[in-house]
Formats: structure tokens, sequence, C-alpha cells
């Protein structure tokens, strides 16, 4: 294989392993945030609607502001 191949192939092989661990981070992050939902034992449908809610604006605002980059 040519220096190149080698090097390009390298490259996609850190950039995966990257990729993968941003991936890994970002859904322990969002778990964390549903496990602190479930811990609240929350006493009813109506508060429980409103911690997801809340959690449903987070995530939008995080969208929101990454698209504005």
């Amino acid at each position: 294989m040519s220096r190149d191949a080698e090097f390009l192939k390298e490259l996609q092989r850190k950039f995966e392993q990257k990729l993968r661990e941003h991936e890994i981070d970002v859904i322990e992050h969002w778990k964390e945030r549903l496990d602190r939902i479930y811990a609240l034992r929350p006493e009813g449908i109506a508060s429980l609607q409103l911690e997801i809610r809340k959690l449903s604006e987070t995530m939008a605002n995080r969208v929101k502001t990454l698209k504005k980059g």
C-alpha cells in the first residue's frame, strides 16, 4: 500500500474512533439527565410531563445553538 493510502486509512480510523467517543459522550449526558428525572419520582403524570417537557426544551435549545454554530 502506498504511504498516502496508509495515511488516509489511519486518518479515517482515528476519525471514526473520535466520532464513536463523541457519540458515547452525548448518549451518556442525556442518559444522566433522564436518570435525574427518574430519580425525582414525580407524583403523577402532570409533574412527569413537566419534567419531560423541560428536558425536551433543553435539547431543542441545544440543537438550535449548535446549528447557529
